[in-house]
């Protein structure tokens, strides 16, 4: 029997940075690596966009130790770079480039790592190449704190931001408490339309500390007499109080609290920053307690970037999802992501199924209603069982004199394609 064809895999990595990105790419990198039919493992850097200038490099040649490995799963942010290229739906020039260099670099597996803009990057290469009879396949491994793609229980790198906010919630809740003056913390988290990261604020409760006191999710309008009322209600009980809010909650006419006016990025998406500080002033102004300290607090990239928390049920589901990828792409399928079911709550069991991307792409998961509480200001316990098994395990970092060592890639030693023929 005549052996396979080899061809190449190319990998690249969009949108906003994780804690569990390159766990994906780990995994996505071994499987191909090991695969019979993929003869390269080829990795884009800064995503679409540096794929189109043919910023590639040869992975397999900058990983030869198993700790590489290693070192890849536990570091945060892009390993390769990424950028927030969108390609458009038709465009004889554009696609008609990425098919000379697919084929130039003999490309005959294709992945994206990202989230819901990534997957209609994925979908629209997977659709063109499919009606141009191009037997090259298109796969994306999903990826965002967010927690808002469809289909799939929940994201990888999700689980590790969430363990990073609910224990800084709990620390700055014992911070916020050593002095004997009435305080009010507002913290803000990542989460424009959807609220899930914002909402596992609430796991900081298993720690033993009552905050957050208020939880203001995207799904909820934001009513600011309400609001006002709510913390005057509280400071006449409690002399310390902590409010999680997300970045993206609006009023009932849809207007963000925090809109900075910037221009919007190429996928339509306002640049929002600050509602934390919004609400400060309205305290401020229209809260009336002798002596009250507020303050604003913004993660910011902390909660994306913080490796040191990371959840081990997230490294090692998003390794899976990178595998599982190259696995389905040697296999044949196209036009597909990887997504996570939940078995069980208790004891925690996934499976790994895939989803068509169309059923993906530019779509959000929200909150659902029924996991927030009628007030509109908490979450449910349905909603802290769901969150509870992703944010477990302790990681096992490579520590050099207790700092973690972290993977680079040369991203400068760009290949020409002769060089991976």
């Amino acid at each position: 029997m005549a052996k396979a064809k080899q061809r190449n895999m190319l990998i690249a990595q969009s949108g906003g940075p994780s804690s569990a990105i390159n766990a994906s790419i780990t995994g996505a990198i071994a499987r191909g690596m090991a695969s019979t039919k993929i003869r390269n493992v080829l990795g884009a850097v800064n995503g679409m966009q540096g794929f189109l200038d043919r910023q590639i490099i040869n992975i397999s040649d900058q990983m030869k130790r198993s700790e590489d490995f290693d070192l890849l799963i536990h570091t945060p942010a892009h390993a390769l770079g990424s950028s927030r290229y969108k390609i458009p739906k038709e465009g004889k020039e554009i696609y008609g480039k990425i098919t000379e260099i697919l084929k130039d670099y003999d490309i005959g597996y294709f992945f994206y790592n990202g989230g819901n803009d990534s997957m209609d990057t994925v979908n629209k290469l997977a659709d063109f190449l499919k009606e141009a009879g191009e037997d090259i396949v298109a796969v994306g491994i999903p990826k965002t704190i967010d927690n808002d793609l469809e289909l799939t229980d929940h994201c990888p790198g999700f689980g590790s931001a969430a363990r990073y906010v609910a224990t800084s919630v709990a620390e700055l809740y014992l911070d916020t408490i050593v002095y004997p003056i009435p305080a009010v913390t507002i913290v803000e988290i990542m989460g424009r339309n959807a609220g899930w990261l914002t909402a596992a604020a609430a796991l900081a409760r298993d720690t033993g500390v009552p905050a957050p006191h208020l939880i203001y999710l995207p799904e909820v309008d934001f009513d600011e007499k309400a609001f006002v009322m709510e913390v005057r209600r509280l400071l006449e009980k409690e002399s310390k109080i902590l409010i999680a809010v997300s970045e993206g909650i609006h009023d009932a006419d849809g207007n963000y609290l925090a809109d900075t006016g910037a221009a919007e990025d190429m996928f339509g998406h306002k640049t929002l920053g600050g509602v934390a500080t919004v609400l400060e002033e309205i305290i401020k102004k229209q809260v009336d307690v002798p002596k009250l300290k507020t303050r604003a607090i913004q993660f910011s990239t902390l909660q994306r970037a913080a490796a040191h928390c990371a959840s081990t049920v997230d490294l090692e589901e998003s390794y899976q999802c990178g595998y599982r990828a190259v696995e389905a792409a040697v296999n044949g399928k196209t036009d597909i992501m990887i997504t996570i079911a939940r078995i069980s709550d208790v004891p925690y069991v996934v499976r790994y199924d895939e989803g068509k991307l169309e059923l993906v792409a530019n779509k959000e998961k929200k909150v659902p209603a029924a996991w927030i509480t009628k007030a509109g200001t908490d979450v449910s316990e349905e909603m802290l069982t769901y969150l509870r098994p992703l944010v477990t395990g302790e990681t096992t970092e490579l520590l050099t004199g207790g700092l973690p060592r972290f993977f680079r890639f040369d991203l400068e030693k760009t290949v020409m394609p002769w060089e991976v023929k």
